[in-house]
């Protein structure tokens, strides 16, 4: 449950980033509503796949440098996941489109703050 509750806040972040920075785009592989729906769900899947194998390895390795840079590094890192799985899901016909680096840079940071604030929103109160 928590894995679909997951996604699918992801997969909303992913529509809102797409509505607030203009250099980020979703092309469904069919024009109508339940194929938009079920494209940002598996662009979803694909970037929390993408984020939990290849984001540890890179955050693991890039350890020194989010060091050096106060965590800055974070921003390239997740732009970098974003460009992946604009590759992927470009390769499977549909998906994420990127139309440059900078757009990949601040459609990470918009993503990861409306994931962070749904995620507030959402998350149940923990009771001591």
């Amino acid at each position: 449950m928590r894995f679909l509750l997951r996604l699918i806040v992801n997969a909303l972040a992913l529509w809102l980033t797409t509505l607030i920075v203009s250099g980020v785009s979703v092309h469904p592989y069919a024009p109508d509503t339940t194929a938009t729906v079920l494209t940002y769900l598996l662009i979803a899947l694909i970037f929390g796949l993408v984020n939990a194998i290849v984001g540890t390895v890179i955050r693991v390795v890039a350890f020194p440098l989010y060091i050096l840079t106060l965590g800055l590094i974070s921003l390239l890192v997740n732009a970098f996941l974003l460009f992946i799985v604009s590759w992927i899901s470009d390769a499977m016909g549909f998906g994420l489109h990127i139309d440059g680096f900078w757009w990949g840079v601040l459609g990470a940071l918009v993503l990861g703050i409306i994931a962070w604030l749904l995620g507030l929103l959402i998350r149940p109160a923990r009771r001591d």
